[in-house]
């Protein structure tokens, strides 16, 4: 009979730890690390980097998602406003570079915030829409940087009719593909509400008349 030693049950024991943490963590959500509180610590690091050091970050293909995300949003709130002819063009090509990459939603939208915010006329009708659309994702932080981001542009800005338009249709197709779902929603719920606020904003610039174009189940809940 063969001898049963310590250490041939060590992988056992390794592997029954790790499934009794993985229901712990599942039945108990404050034991799950919190994604904001991560992004915040990284970018918190990351505030007296200098604008060479964000941009060595952002291009580096090693860097885990989270710390890439903080470094674009250290960049997007000290320098994307103040970057300008060659040393802008490095920034937007190492950010379009890390966009095509990234299969991180947070690296994403830090994206495609800091890119209209350093260039709203030539951005915005890109890195809009799918801004949008990641407040219905189903990860609470994702959906509530999104619509800040996306009210942080809008409120930048100068209320342009291209721009409202923009918006508006983006809104207007996400509308239309959860009809069903929105019956249900009455009230309406957070992520619904966000829309309708936004709705709100387009309408109010681009005109009333853009309200029949809109589902009879959105109108109802102007």
């Amino acid at each position: 009979m063969k001898k049963i030693t310590f250490l041939s049950l060590c992988p056992l024991f390794l592997s029954l730890a790790l499934i009794a943490l993985s229901y712990a963590q599942s039945d108990n959500p404050s034991a799950m690390f919190d994604d904001k509180q991560l992004l915040e610590g990284y970018a918190a690091q990351y505030a007296d980097e200098p604008k060479d050091v964000l941009l060595a970050m952002i291009n580096d293909d090693t860097l885990s998602a989270f710390r890439s995300a903080a470094a674009v949003r250290v960049f997007n709130q000290k320098f994307s406003q103040t970057v300008f002819s060659r040393e802008k063009i490095f920034f937007e090509k190492a950010l379009l570079r890390r966009l095509d990459r990234t299969s991180s939603v947070f690296v994403e939208i830090e994206i495609r915030h800091a890119l209209c915010k350093m260039d709203r006329y030539k951005y915005f009708e890109s890195m809009m829409p799918p801004l949008l659309s990641r407040m219905d994702h189903y990860n609470k932080v994702v959906n509530e940087l999104s619509y800040a981001y996306v009210n942080d542009v809008i409120k930048s800005g100068q209320n342009r009719s291209r721009e409202a338009r923009i918006v508006f249709n983006a809104l207007r197709r996400m509308l239309f593909l959860s009809r069903r779902k929105i019956r249900d929603d009455v009230p309406a719920d957070e992520r619904l509400q966000q829309k309708i606020d936004l709705l709100r904003w387009a309408i109010k610039i681009l005109g009333n008349q853009e309200l029949q174009r809109l589902p009879p189940e959105v109108i109802n809940l102007f």
